[in-house]
């Protein structure tokens, strides 16, 4: 064989070896990066196991603390003389176990009137200790329209001032559903609620001290809200807020110069800085006499009926309820009676000590039909246990006691 053939046979074996080796290597990068990818695969896969296992806990733990909490409501009747009876006590966990199972399944995205500013159905809020559970909400339900002027009264513990916490964004719903001026309260990120209780909401509290700081005139304490507007703007909005509450006369006088009812006024004045839809009221006239509690009365109206304000007011003073068209009851952390103003005082304006019933007064169903008879009622016809007679008559359901 001549030299050239040899030679061109010895240069086809070392482009064939070394187009082998270049596969080999192509190969074996293949390999390590298909194990790569399988790693991160599993890595993934493990992570989403996690998850799932997470928030399985995280639901069996609210589940269980729901159980235990309608637990501890059935202990505590018993502990006050007034056994619940198993079927209560069933009904009682199911209502709150359905609100739950509604929340995280996400069934509460309806759609929503556009005329409603507040909706709750349902609605459970549960305070918990190391030692203790405590049902400050029971399943209430409420509709309240944009642009009404509603108060709440009931009893301490009814879960009044519980409730306008939730409103107000200080506090977190445990399950249920609840709605304000379109947004869900469940979804809303820190974020999202510190722009909520900005934008949305004014609150005037009981108590002018946490209402108004002392070492500031009146007019310092509308402004202090509004510091990222520019300096005139919000002057000028601070001074026409002091004018419609009437109290552009004391702008420049401090807290130790007003009256419980001036300082209740400049309140409402610093609640509607930020323009919000919905303004809360805890006890804005448990301080003052009936002339001041009328003249604050006086300037919720002012605000309802030219601003178009929804107002909710909780308060014990009953003649004040009386001037309001809607008021609604609670008993128990739910919405128990409301009562109508009749037709012939909703123009009136009204003033003073009124002994005429003004009120139409209805008791509330809940979304399982169920309604609270207040036991003065009750007491009345003499029903001393936990079982009664229920009848149709004509239109009317008949309640008697059981022989």
């Amino acid at each position: 064989m001549s030299k050239k053939k040899k030679g061109d046979i010895v240069l086809k074996k070392d482009i064939v070896k070394k187009g082998v080796e270049a596969a080999a290597k192509k190969a074996e990068e293949a390999k390590v990066s298909a194990s790569k990818t399988a790693e991160e695969a599993k890595d993934t896969v493990s992570k989403a196991e996690d998850a799932a296992v997470k928030a399985s806990k995280e639901a069996e733990k609210t589940a269980e603390a729901v159980k235990d909490a309608a637990e501890t409501a059935k202990d505590a009747a018993e502990a006050d003389g007034n056994p619940m009876s198993e079927e209560i006590s069933k009904a009682l966990k199911d209502s709150f176990m359905e609100a739950y199972k509604k929340q995280t399944e996400g069934e509460l995205e309806d759609e929503l009137d556009d005329n409603v500013m507040i909706l709750c159905e349902n609605l459970v809020k549960i305070y918990k200790t190391k030692e203790t559970e405590v049902l400050a909400l029971q399943g209430l339900e409420l509709r309240v329209e944009k642009g009404e002027f509603i108060a709440i009264i009931g009893s301490s513990g009814s879960g009044k001032s519980t409730f306008l916490n939730l409103l107000g964004g200080l506090d977190r719903p445990s399950a249920g559903k609840l709605y304000v001026d379109g947004k869900n309260l469940f979804k809303m990120t820190e974020s999202q609620l510190v722009s909520y209780k900005q934008k949305t909401v004014g609150f005037v509290w009981q108590n002018n001290a946490r209402n108004l700081l002392p070492y500031l005139t009146a007019i310092q304490n509308v402004e202090l809200p509004m510091l990222f507007c520019e300096p005139k703007e919000r002057h000028q909005r601070a001074l026409d807020l002091l004018t419609l509450v009437g109290m552009a006369h004391k702008k420049d006088s401090k807290l130790s110069q007003l009256s419980g009812g001036e300082q209740q006024r400049i309140a409402i004045a610093i609640a509607l800085a930020n323009r919000p839809k919905l303004l809360l009221a805890d006890e804005p006239t448990g301080s003052v006499d009936q002339k001041t509690s009328d003249a604050v009365l006086d300037v919720f109206r002012k605000l309802n009926s030219e601003l178009g304000i929804t107002i909710v007011i909780v308060t014990h003073d009953i003649n004040l309820a009386k001037k309001v068209n809607r008021v609604v009851m609670m008993r128990d952390g739910k919405t128990s009676i409301e009562r109508i103003m009749k037709e012939e005082f909703v123009k009136e304006q009204l003033h003073g000590f009124i002994e005429e019933d003004t009120h139409e007064e209805y008791a509330i169903l809940d979304h399982a039909g169920r309604v609270q008879i207040p036991r003065e009622m009750l007491d009345e016809i003499g029903v001393n246990s936990k079982k009664i007679r229920m009848s149709v008559d004509g239109d009317k359901i008949v309640i008697t006691k059981a022989e």
